[in-house]
């Protein structure tokens, strides 16, 4: 059985998780989710996880922080926010645990957090744990090596209304495959959202954010040349696969050594970090 401390038990994602990992244990007992950690701010706090994620009790209450013993995990999947994700890295890092990091949204130092974490412990950051999105990611690799650099890249993602940040972690990932792939600069030369005047620049990863009902994830990356184009999207209808792959890359990353992974690594379409 693989022990897993769910950081963000009470979110979309969280309760996603919980109930997959409910529902597989009837079957086999192959997972178990021995911590489930909300915001401090929580109205779940104490209430069992099973019965905020609209199932049975479990006999798991929801706490507000992470354990430093990580209540015995052998692996943390953190669905959570920024400043809760990067808690749990460090935790993660001092009791020498895996972590899969889904949150999106983080500032600045956290590429320097991870790869200085990524020394000690294995870490696999995920903004999609999807494994479509995983094999859409290789085939935007592909093809933004393969096609001719006239051909323009514009990306568009669609996410409910309530989702926080724009673009998506997704939206970015993909547009940092085609600009590697193009030897471009993933930050130089992404824009996002487009308004007033002005040509588009050569060499130019666009990506437009849509928010709008209960969308659960849509991208669409759109490479266009003179007298075609070439399509590559992926549309997510039910959370549940994004609370699969999680569980699938945890189980995964719990028997990995240290450095930095990704869904494809899972997938076995990378073999390294």
């Amino acid at each position: 059985m693989t022990r897993v401390a769910l950081v963000g038990a009470t979110g979309r994602m969280g309760t996603a998780i919980v109930r997959e990992v409910v529902r597989a244990s009837v079957v086999d007992e192959k997972l178990a989710i021995v911590a489930a950690v909300a915001s401090a701010g929580s109205k779940s706090m104490g209430l069992d996880a099973g019965v905020v994620a609209g199932i049975k009790a479990i006999g798991l209450p929801v706490i507000d922080e992470l354990p430093t013993d990580l209540a015995r995990a052998e692996v943390v999947i953190d669905f959570s926010r920024p400043d809760l994700s990067l808690r749990a890295l460090n935790i993660c890092r001092s009791a020498r645990v895996p972590i899969v990091i889904g949150t999106t949204g983080h500032g600045a130092e956290f590429e320097a957090r991870v790869a200085g974490a990524s020394r000690d412990i294995a870490v696999l950051v995920a903004p999609n744990t999807s494994i479509g999105v995983a094999v859409a990611q290789e085939l935007v690799r592909i093809a933004s090596t393969a096609l001719p650099a006239e051909f323009d890249i514009e990306i568009v993602e669609a996410h409910h209304k309530h989702k926080l940040d724009a673009p998506s972690g997704t939206a970015l990932a993909l547009a940092d495959c085609a600009a590697r792939a193009r030897g471009l600069d993933p930050n130089a030369d992404t824009l996002a959202g487009r308004s007033g005047q002005g040509a588009r620049r050569s060499g130019e990863i666009g990506i437009a954010s849509l928010r709008a009902g209960d969308i659960v994830g849509t991208h669409t990356v759109l490479f266009a040349g003179f007298g075609e184009r070439l399509t590559i999207g992926h549309e997510a209808t039910d959370r549940s696969i994004f609370a699969l792959g999680a569980l699938r890359a945890a189980k995964w990353l719990a028997t990995q050594k240290p450095g930095r992974y990704t869904m494809a690594n899972v997938l076995g379409l990378k073999t390294t970090g």
